[in-house]
């Protein structure tokens, strides 16, 4: 099975998701140490939803967090560029429609959603800036962009002992579960090499994002950042 690389071509990385689709959320429940759920919670939490609120789970991959999201009462469109996980998520029986999308580009208006959201799936997209402007343009104003990703743990000395985790200890993990851990190497990889929680809320600035807020879950291992997409007629004025 192949790997993508840090420079992320979305062929290689729709490839590789592809080829993991199958065991991609036992591995990750595994890595995460059971907290995955609990993270998933607190995203559904920060999307501050409304009865019937219309949502694109952006990397929806086998729609476990579209589901959440529906069942707290939206409408949501799970999306995602890896047709092996989109599969996956409908032979599992996911109750949320799928649509093949390459983050960069979306197949969807502007102002069609009420809030969009990227769990674990903002660092796997070559130009992820690219990916939040375009999340933040399919969102009406006043709407929600969420984004629920790895990290960098707010505690010294745990950050050492958690890279070192990653390095080590998840392909190990995914050896015994895949037949093929290198997938998991570049996923430990690309968590080391993204940006902290300020850089990240930068990014939620310069897409024109206000009211941009974090927090922190698991000790940083995972943050939540948030920002509602400003009304137009304000920035005109």
């Amino acid at each position: 099975m192949s790997r993508a690389q840090l420079d992320k071509q979305p062929t290689d990385v729709a490839s590789m998701f592809d080829g993991v689709a199958r065991r991609y959320d036992l591995m990750n429940d595994i890595a995460a140490l059971g907290q995955v759920g609990m993270w998933r919670d607190r995203m559904v939490d920060a999307l501050d939803l409304h009865e019937g609120d219309a949502v694109l789970d952006l990397a929806g991959g086998t729609g476990t967090s579209a589901t959440a999201i529906a069942k707290a009462g939206a409408r949501v469109v799970a999306a995602d560029f890896s047709l092996g996980m989109m599969r996956e998520g409908r032979r599992r029986g996911a109750p949320v429609p799928f649509v093949g999308a390459d983050a960069q580009r979306l197949p969807f208006a502007d102002d069609t959603f009420d809030a969009s959201v990227i769990s674990f799936g903002l660092r796997n997209v070559q130009d992820p800036r690219r990916g939040l402007a375009e999340m933040t343009r399919v969102v009406r104003p006043g709407g929600r962009v969420v984004v629920c990703e790895f990290s960098r743990p707010t505690w010294s000395a745990f950050r050492v002992l958690y890279e070192r985790y990653l390095l080590r200890a998840i392909p190990v993990a995914a050896s015994a579960v895949t037949d093929e851990a290198s997938p998991y190497e570049y996923l430990a990889e690309s968590i080391l090499d993204w940006p902290d929680q300020e850089e990240l809320s930068e990014w939620f600035h310069d897409v024109g994002l206000e009211q941009v807020e974090h927090r922190n879950l698991s000790g940083g291992i995972v943050a939540l950042h948030r920002g509602r997409v400003a009304d137009a007629s304000v920035l005109e004025s």
